[in-house]
């Protein structure tokens, strides 16, 4: 992360000891929003639900979650004005996943597990598709020993991120009064539920498979997770599918890192430069220069030895 922000503090703290257990509000919400899109979906389905649908799907995960929240508000990988910048967060909460609190806490608990040596499965995403997904969209991990979760002042003291902490539930009324004040119930159960549960599950799924085997071929000393490149999947991802890249690089604004990986979040952030609504856009740092970093030919790779994470006689061969 730049500028030395680590949010998770792990002294004393377990990754793999802890138990998975049911997450009411989290289950409640994401179960609401799936039953009722199959439910009411096929009743009201029309060309223009449909198009409305993807087009809020794909414009709310790039500008909200992928530029927004995931480049802006977790790893700060570049600075923008006050209010499109809080625009880009308020799109991310109409993703309906959590909060900007909640995103903070759910990504860097995670990431903090993932670059220990061993973590549970629950973070790792070493479990089946189906328990992964009930763990992921139902759950949440209780720790035995947890660690420490603490957020910068400036965003505890930002009124904008308290009022959005709050009310992320609530942020889909007034979007679905518009909606149905333009295109009627179809809109609103095509515009809210049908894509609230696409968001929530595509999220879900590219996280699934970006944590698991996979190209890549950079791998991250000390880590016990090693995320995946996923080939041919940059457009409908919007870069985030570049994770090997994102996990050696987290501090970049740009994940598609070679010149034939395809990343829209950041041709957005570029736009935002080259207007002068964002500066300081983060690169990836020198990987010769770094010991914490092993450029491999490929991750999946057997012959690869995974000692030379803990072998200092052999690391400095």
């Amino acid at each position: 992360m730049r500028k030395g922000v680590w949010r998770v503090t792990g002294l004393g703290a377990n990754a793999t000891e802890g138990r998975v257990v049911w997450a009411p509000a989290k289950s409640l919400w994401n179960t609401a929003m799936l039953m009722t899109a199959l439910i009411a979906g096929p009743f009201t389905i029309s060309v223009d639900a449909v198009a409305l649908s993807i087009g809020l799907t794909y414009v709310t995960l790039l500008l909200g979650h992928s530029v927004g929240m995931h480049r802006l508000l977790i790893h700060r990988a570049y600075e923008c004005s006050r209010w499109p910048g809080r625009f880009l967060v308020y799109l991310g909460v109409l993703v309906g996943m959590a909060g900007p609190f909640g995103i903070l806490r759910i990504h860097d608990i995670r990431d903090w597990a993932q670059r220990l040596p061993d973590c549970h499965d629950y973070f790792s995403h070493r479990a089946s598709l189906l328990q992964d997904a009930l763990w992921q969209l139902h759950c949440r991990f209780h720790f035995d020993r947890p660690p420490v979760f603490s957020i910068e002042k400036d965003y505890l003291d930002d009124p904008w991120l308290q009022w959005m902490e709050r009310t992320w539930m609530l942020q889909q009324v007034p979007l679905a009064l518009l909606l149905y004040a333009c295109g009627g119930w179809a809109w609103v159960v095509w515009g809210i539920p049908c894509r609230v549960a696409i968001s929530v599950a595509g999220h879900w799924i590219v996280t699934y498979f970006c944590h698991n085997p996979g190209a890549g071929s950079w791998w991250v000393v000390g880590a016990g997770v090693q995320a995946a490149n996923l080939r041919g999947l940059g457009f409908i991802t919007h870069g985030e599918c570049w994770h090997n890249n994102h996990h050696a690089f987290p501090e970049s604004a740009r994940m598609g890192i070679d010149a034939n990986q395809t990343d829209p979040g950041f041709w957005v952030i570029a736009r935002l430069r080259d207007f002068g609504i964002a500066w300081n856009v983060g690169v990836p740092r020198d990987p010769s220069r770094r010991e914490d970093l092993r450029q491999v030919s490929s991750i999946g790779d057997a012959s690869f030895d995974s000692r030379h994470d803990r072998d200092p006689e052999h690391r400095q061969s």
